[in-house]
């Protein structure tokens, strides 16, 4: 399966629940329209998280095809042209970040339907190579955020390896998503021998701080 992430900020002069009830009851409608889409997920911004300051991101999209091929028959779509055009009556598209990435499944269990949805976006360090960023993200740092007892799932998303290629280098290099059953449950994670180990270990690989917003997720396909 391939991957294909996109950050969102809306217009300046759009409103957030304006913003949340067009993308999840109009745009998302035609995304559903895509060929070969497998599963479309949509992360909406907590309410509470405008409270104080501008959050990071208003949300998140993740949508899953089946390979390359598919992508392939995606570019030469009418339907991504119709998706394309839409997304300028609602998004600030000079701070859209999109990014084909790889998932890793760190940790599964069971996801309420009412939990939360943390989102962290993540950058290496400018002078740790991208190989070695992943491996470390992976396998070392992993499991101690998979460690920790009210995260009751947990997946790292790697911007794919093409996205490094001929110069380029991508405005992230990833994503950490993890899930538990409330707001609650993710303070009190905070409080544990766990959390500090997994954050103590972040400086290692991590640019910080790292850009946070708490999420509530709405599965519209799959």
């Amino acid at each position: 399966m391939i991957k294909v992430v996109s950050l969102l900020k809306r217009r300046s002069d759009m409103k957030v629940e304006a913003f949340q009830d067009y993308w999840r009851n109009e745009h998302s409608h035609l995304v559903e329209q895509l060929p070969s889409l497998k599963k479309y997920v949509q992360s909406h911004t907590r309410l509470s998280g405008y409270q104080n300051s501008e959050p990071a991101i208003d949300g998140l999209s993740e949508i899953w095809f089946d390979d390359t091929d598919a992508l392939v028959e995606l570019q030469a779509s009418s339907a991504l042209q119709s998706v394309a055009d839409d997304e300028k009556n609602f998004i600030d598209m000079n701070s859209h970040i999109q990014l084909l990435v790889e998932e890793h499944v760190i940790k599964e269990s069971k996801v309420l339907n009412s939990g939360v949805k943390n989102i962290e976006i993540v950058r290496r360090k400018p002078t740790m190579d991208v190989s070695d960023f992943q491996k470390y993200w992976r396998e070392a740092h992993g499991p101690l955020g998979g460690s920790i007892p009210q995260v009751n799932r947990y997946v790292q998303n790697h911007a794919r390896l093409s996205s490094y290629t001929n110069g380029r280098e991508p405005k992230i290099d990833g994503l950490a998503l993890t899930w538990f059953d409330d707001v609650n449950a993710m303070r009190a994670s905070a409080n544990t021998v766990e959390y500090s180990k997994t954050r103590a270990d972040e400086g290692n690989f991590v640019t910080e701080p790292l850009d946070f917003v708490i999420a509530i997720e709405h599965v519209i396909v799959g």
